[in-house]
């Protein structure tokens, strides 16, 4: 079987599962589509992604315009490219079969579904293709509902997300966890409106007021900086917080790894937030907005972690009272975070198991998904 990936380009958030694809399969490839930005480089996604042996690039070669065409099976991401589209279309109308892995595509609100020229676009893409061997891979809890208001891919929509690399840890991660002298809460992401970063400093403050002890690591940049930092100063929270500024990868591991919990504070404007499953594997209780595409496929609320809902301070601010008044419970939920992580939602595990149902529908066979995690149903 030759699967052909394209996208926009590979960056490090689709690195493990490419690399997964390459050892699992002879004939993986995947076909960058477009230049990475200048901005993204600096930030360190390009990530040695594109020495890869299987990664050819569009704008070099458009002959791998008819790869698209042609291969065994298709994976096709968000490419940025009328031409890409232009051979998934062809693909499909000579029957041949693709995946489709999306996030959200009314993330700013559903109510644009009423829209004529949106649908039009829409129908061209997906809704005239209800009945072929077409499938859907969802990247985040709430790509589904929105596919389903098109009533595009019935019955054949399925879990996905993204699969940052996979940290395997001894008993040394919970022991300095455990000899920690104050419980530290993390955030991580960039200082802009939507990801609400702000919530954290009221959380330090009102943390603080009722008379917890704790410190706070917030790890990113961006065009909130200046106010965060003006808050913390009104607050007086300032020995209580961190800022981190922006960091490479490791360096956010490292402070993960030293943390006991996690908030992703994020509105429905995250169509997924890897920051979750980073957090997750380094053993961090996680609370997270349930508006967030990865949040409810991660996690099953109040086994691996915690989930709240409509964006609500007070919610999100109960339940990390509750982690840090029961140490027991924070425990647990970080172990089985760790496990959720190692065991099921993790690159070589969505690899082997995409693979597989690939060689079902190329062997003519019904799709039997799994029972939970990637490739598993989606009920919408």
């Amino acid at each position: 079987m030759t699967l052909v990936f394209v996208s926009n380009y590979i960056n490090h958030h689709q690195l493990p599962f490419c690399d997964a694809c390459h050892l699992q399969l002879d004939d993986f490839v995947f076909i960058q589509s477009i230049p990475m930005e200048e901005e993204r480089v600096k930030m360190g996604w390009g990530n040695d992604g594109e020495k890869r042996p299987y990664v050819r690039f569009l704008y070099k070669d458009e002959r791998l315009l008819d790869l698209i065409v042609d291969c065994d099976m298709l994976l096709a991401g968000w490419s940025g490219e009328a031409r890409v589209e232009a051979a998934i279309k062809k693909r499909l109308n000579a029957g041949k079969p693709a995946f489709r892995m999306s996030e959200r595509i009314y993330k700013s609100g559903r109510w644009k579904v009423l829209s004529p020229r949106g649908m039009v676009h829409r129908f061209l893409e997906y809704i005239r293709y209800r009945q072929h061997r077409y499938y859907l891979l969802c990247a985040g809890a709430h790509v589904a509902g929105d596919f389903q208001l098109l009533r595009a891919f019935p019955d054949k929509k399925y879990r996905w997300g993204y699969f940052p690399k996979t940290y395997h840890y001894g008993d040394e991660l919970w022991q300095k966890k455990e000899a920690a002298d104050v419980i530290r809460i993390c955030w991580s992401g960039r200082f802009i409106h939507w990801k609400y970063p702000e919530f954290m400093l009221r959380l330090a403050r009102d943390l603080r007021d009722a008379g917890y002890s704790f410190h706070l690591d917030m790890l990113g940049s961006g065009a909130m900086e200046s106010r965060l930092l003006d808050f913390s100063h009104e607050y007086g929270i300032e020995e209580l917080v961190s800022f981190h500024g922006p960091q490479t990868p490791e360096y956010v591991r490292k402070v993960m790894e030293e943390s006991h919990v996690f908030v992703l504070s994020s509105d429905e404007l995250e169509g997924w937030g890897v920051v979750l499953n980073e957090a997750m594997n380094s053993g961090l209780a996680a609370v997270a907005s349930a508006q967030a595409g990865a949040s409810c496929y991660l996690i099953e609320n109040g086994k691996n972690g915690f989930y709240y809902e409509k964006g609500s301070y007070q919610e999100m601010y109960l339940m990390v009272k509750e982690l840090l008044d029961k140490p027991e419970l924070r425990k647990k939920l970080a172990r089985n975070a760790y496990r959720t992580i190692v065991d099921l939602w993790n690159a070589e595990e969505a690899a082997s198991r995409l693979l597989r149902v690939c060689q079902d529908v190329l062997d003519g066979k019904e799709i039997v998904p799994a029972v939970s995690g990637p490739v598993s149903k989606e009920s919408k």
